[in-house]
């Protein structure tokens, strides 16, 4: 699969070779939406908490009697039926995050990136560099390169000017090619990755 190579300015370069076996492979989106449930899952505090009727406050002497009065039996005002009472199976805390093999990781990753091409919705730049980390610069590269929607930067260094000049945007983001995961993907519109994170993704997932 070739794709043409740009600079900052929507000119184009030269073009360049991706790598079939990152970039067009046969996807397999089960997988994907399953890599994508282990890092949602992964976020969650796990934190909620019901009282069952052994914690509620009150409730230790039986509110009336057992016969005699014509009204249902009742042991405890704190019983689940009653207003005020315990949660029967109630949410507690937990863990929600889960494993998968490292194999389905990186099947997950490939599909999300093969979606990306195959989608027209991955522009790559020979370089993105800023020469302040003002968010208007990052602003006219994306008017330029005519980029909608959420924009998911990624650049194979680190680059404190981009990430300083794309926090402030609601609608772009920025990582390096190291923390690239299937979330981020899908959730952008358009990836823009600079032709040394196109290399060192290859690297490797090949």
């Amino acid at each position: 699969m070739k794709i043409s190579v740009k600079n900052i300015n929507a000119e184009a370069v030269k073009d360049i070779t991706l790598a079939d076996s990152v970039w067009n492979i046969t996807t397999n989106d089960l997988v994907l939406k399953k890599m994508i449930r282990l890092q949602l899952n992964a976020m969650r505090q796990g934190t909620h908490k019901t009282k069952t009727r052994s914690e509620v406050s009150g409730g230790g002497r039986k509110p009336w009697k057992q016969k005699g009065t014509g009204r249902a039996r009742q042991g405890s005002i704190r019983a689940t039926q009653w207003r005020g009472g315990g949660i029967a199976l109630g949410v507690v805390p937990r863990d929600y995050s889960f494993n998968i093999n490292k194999k389905e990781r990186v099947l997950a990753l490939k599909t999300a990136l093969t979606h990306k091409a195959q989608d027209k919705e991955l522009v790559v730049v020979d370089t993105i560099k800023l020469e302040t980390l003002k968010t208007k610069d990052i602003k006219d590269i994306i008017k330029k390169l005519e980029l909608s929607g959420k924009i998911l930067f990624v650049t194979a260094e680190d680059n404190e000017n981009l990430y300083m000049a794309t926090r402030n945007l609601g609608y772009a983001y920025y990582i390096t090619s190291d923390e690239i995961n299937c979330l981020d993907l899908v959730n952008a519109n358009t990836l823009v990755c600079d032709e040394a994170a196109i290399n060192k993704i290859e690297e490797v997932l090949k």
